[in-house]
């Protein structure tokens, strides 16, 4: 990897999944770079692309989904095409994801010890058995959980979602990565453990010299860690610059609109009247122009 590269490289990229309902464009023409050592935040509705973004990247596309155009590189490497689809395929080791809804994103029916283990063993082939639980231990204490030595033997459902996401955080960690997604990893979680998740996720950025794309639906919240966001609306990057840019001469409707009704982020309630004037604006002449 050319040195003046950027860690990642997403240029005009077109995503469809094939429905019973016909064919939805998921992704449509994002082009995207990422600095190493960046902190990234990617915001936008529910159902913009922001997580099926991050998943092309990781090589975990659903089956019915492909790239119909465009190309991701990651390392000066092409690892995403046309011709080199992203599905069925294990994401690079250097690639990590911490998932949404943590609960649920571990294995119900395996205890800690034996989840973060099974990570640690696709990256150290040969180890032996204490050498696996000595590092899964190590992780679970890096990431702040307490009582680890009994807690490695709780079952998901026997813990607070708080626990869960830092169990995700630790086997994201045990993979060493270059790269890590954290896709709405505050979802379902109070304030303060909210607070708390994110602290992690900054410490490991530094700990581990690596980059992260912190994904959510809340802009006043993402503001506060990331230091470039990109805007997604319906499948498409509408803007990306550095935060305060973004918060202080938004450029697209939408992020104006994201921005005057963020709690804490409106100046006054001209600017909210201004910023709603300007979307509906915009989407009248989207209509005009489809008719």
């Amino acid at each position: 990897m050319n040195e003046s590269e950027p860690l990642v490289k997403v240029e005009d990229l077109w995503i469809e999944f094939q429905t019973r309902r016909g064919t939805i464009k998921a992704i449509q023409g994002v082009t995207l770079t990422m600095d190493e050592g960046e902190i990234l935040g990617i915001v936008g509705e529910t159902g913009s692309g922001k997580s099926v973004t991050s998943l092309a990247i990781m090589g975990l596309l659903d089956r019915n989904g492909r790239i119909i155009k465009g190309n991701i590189t990651y390392q000066g490497e092409v690892i995403a095409s046309p011709d080199n689809q992203p599905i069925g395929k294990k994401p690079p080791p250097s690639l990590a994801m911490i998932f949404q809804s943590p609960r649920s994103a571990l294995n119900p029916i395996r205890p800690v010890r034996a989840q973060v283990m099974d990570v640690l063993k696709t990256m150290h082939d040969g180890w032996s058995g204490q050498q696996y639980e000595e590092e899964a231990i190590r992780l679970l204490k890096e990431v702040q959980m307490d009582d680890v030595e009994r807690r490695m033997f709780s079952y998901p459902f026997e813990l607070s979602g708080g626990i869960c996401q830092r169990i995700l955080i630790a086997m994201a960690l045990a993979r060493k990565p270059k790269l890590l997604f954290a896709d709405e990893p505050t979802t379902g979680l109070d304030v303060l453990t909210q607070e708390a998740i994110f602290e992690l996720i900054l410490q490991a950025t530094d700990t581990y010299h690596m980059s992260t794309v912190l994904i959510s639906h809340d802009l006043g919240l993402i503001s506060q860690y990331a230091k470039r966001i990109g805007v997604m609306f319906q499948g498409k990057l509408v803007e990306v610059g550095p935060t305060e840019q973004i918060f202080c001469s938004p450029k697209h409707p939408y992020t104006g609109v994201l921005v005057a009704s963020s709690p804490g982020m409106m100046k006054s309630f001209d600017e909210l009247k201004i910023a709603l004037q300007r979307w509906t604006d915009y989407k009248k002449d989207q209509i005009d122009t489809h008719v």
